[in-house]
């Protein structure tokens, strides 16, 4: 079904980017992982290889315009028309309140998780129209984006941004036949969430998710694979939010009677 497609994954090498190219290569398509971890990166792209997939790993900063643009160029040029882009690549600042937070941590947290996103659908969309592409770009947004955490202020300000970013990138690209929406996780077991959590605020975090579990990242892997496909040829501008019903939930999850 998806054969022919050419993917480009940012944020690819770990976590819910690494697990998306790797859906995308079961399901037939080529991709292009591109992440900073360069060992890493090309570590998965050949198992991604290995397990009978096409996989190729460009190293590259999401938040460096001239970079991206080089990225966007060389797999045009070497691989052929990108078909889908998914910018996941994202980071954390977390653990202070706003007034405590530098402007050298919130601006780099915005730089790449909303302005990362910003320069590569850019360069994607641009490369689209000049080819005529009828494609699909995919931001992974977060939860974050409409539920505050006191103590991850640059982190939520970057996917509230992210949402209106991916509804006015969809209407630009309408015309041109390009969808665009975001995927909001809610909590998902990634190398960032191990990093971050402990026990306690693991067990706060299900306090306030019904299905009372983590997601794994295959299953946000799912989401894309869905929103890249034919059955989500009339969405666009859209969040969808496999979040484990956190976004239905008003108070907390109560503990089951015995």
């Amino acid at each position: 079904m998806s054969r022919g497609q050419i993917a480009l994954i940012t944020g690819a090498a770990g976590g819910i980017g690494l697990a998306i190219a790797q859906r995308y290569a079961r399901d037939g398509m080529e991709v292009i992982l591109t992440d900073l971890q360069a060992e890493a990166g090309e570590r998965e792209a050949k198992a991604i290889r290995e397990a009978g997939g096409r996989a190729r790993f460009i190293a590259c900063d999401s938040s460096d315009e001239a970079a991206v643009q080089g990225l966007v160029d060389t797999v045009e040029a070497e691989v052929g028309p990108i078909t889908v882009a998914v910018c996941s690549a994202g980071i954390s600042k977390g653990g202070k309140p706003f007034y405590e937070t530098s402007l050298a941590d919130f601006t780099q947290v915005l730089n790449v998780n909303l302005i990362g996103a910003f320069i590569v659908g850019k360069a994607v969309a641009q490369a689209m129209i000049a080819s005529g592409t009828r494609g699909s770009i995919i931001h992974i947004s977060s939860v974050g984006a409409v539920l505050g955490v006191e103590t991850s202020p640059a982190y939520c300000t970057s996917k509230g941004g992210l949402g209106m970013l991916t509804k006015v990138m969809a209407l630009a690209m309408a015309r041109h036949g390009v969808r665009v929406n975001a995927i909001g996780p809610g909590p998902t077991w990634s190398p960032m969430t191990q990093a971050a959590l402990d026990q306690p605020a693991v067990d706060m975090m299900l306090s306030r998710t019904p299905i009372g579990r983590f997601a794994e990242a295959e299953e946000i892997a799912g989401v894309a694979a869905f929103l890249a496909g034919p059955d989500a040829s009339y969405v666009t501008g859209q969040t969808l939010y496999a979040d484990g019903g956190r976004l239905a939930l008003n108070y907390v999850v109560l503990p089951v009677s015995a």
